[in-house]
């Protein structure tokens, strides 16, 4: 193959192909009588390893080297080990922040369609409270604590409430991360969805993926929506570690909540006007 083959199968342009053999890193491939030089299977496959190695943030000169090892003589050498575990860790670090980022961005857009409805729909001149039901399975941790945190930074503008599908007493560990930041949830009780069924709700968030399937459907113009969190009470070990994950649940609950009291809020200011005008 040519040269422009070669550069175009392996992602990079000819000229990058000159500079890699000027330093020694590809050697020169023997030239055809018209001058050109003819390169061949076992160059693709050298010059792409070479790139996979740059990648990994390797100089050209060391790139070259570990890959005549690899192909040469079939050994790899071991300083490559663990720069290719540092990489593929922080390639699973990068994996996470963007799938958290995704399901973030999926929840907001979520949210904000459902503003849109509540604003269309609303036509009351002075609006009541939003209000806003939070739903799992047991009713112990990541709905009480999305209850509490909504009624704290909701204030006068939210009722929130909680239920679950199987409910099961309120965790330990959930009033302890709320007593961190000052809120006093221990009178707090674990209820059943069934309580809440009949009653008028603006939102019903399902904070786990058990209870989105077999969360009842509630009578009423209501807007559903899901928000897949981690159960903090599966979690095994130190009462420090398992504390550690209520904490966790704490903030990614806080983080989704304050965009969302921002449209709830904003949806039923323009849902007033809409009605007054």
């Amino acid at each position: 193959m040519k040269v422009s083959e070669l550069a175009r199968r392996s992602g990079l342009a000819p000229s990058a192909v000159r500079f890699y053999e000027a330093l020694g890193v590809m050697p020169a491939a023997p030239r055809l009588p018209n001058g050109y030089r003819e390169y061949g299977d076992p160059d693709l496959a050298r010059l792409r390893l070479v790139v996979a190695l740059r990648r990994l943030g390797l100089a050209p000169v060391d790139a070259g080297r570990l890959a005549a090892l690899c192909i040469g003589q079939g050994e790899v050498d071991l300083d490559l080990a663990p720069l290719i575990a540092t990489q593929r860790a922080a390639i699973e670090r990068q994996r996470s922040d963007l799938d958290s980022v995704d399901a973030e961005l999926t929840d907001l857009e979520l949210t904000i369609a459902a503003a849109g409805r509540v604003r269309r729909s609303t036509e009351a001149t002075m609006p009541a409270p939003i209000r806003v039901l939070f739903v799992c399975t047991g009713n112990s941790a990541r709905s009480q604590i999305a209850e509490a945190l909504l009624r704290d930074f909701g204030g006068a503008d939210f009722e929130a409430f909680s239920a679950g599908t199987e409910p099961k007493g309120v965790n330990p560990y959930t009033t302890r991360v709320l007593a961190e930041i000052d809120i006093d949830w221990s009178a707090a009780r674990s209820k059943s969805v069934t309580e809440f069924l009949g009653q008028p709700f603006d939102y019903v968030i399902t904070v786990c993926d058990r209870a989105r399937q077999t969360c009842p459907v509630f009578p009423g113009d209501h807007n559903s929506l899901h928000w897949g969190l981690d159960d903090p009470a599966e979690v095994e070990g130190t009462d420090e570690r398992k504390l550690e994950a209520f904490r966790r649940t704490r903030t990614e609950v806080a983080t989704r909540l304050r965009p969302f009291v921002e449209l709830a809020r904003r949806a039923r200011g323009a849902a007033a006007e809409a009605a007054t005008a």
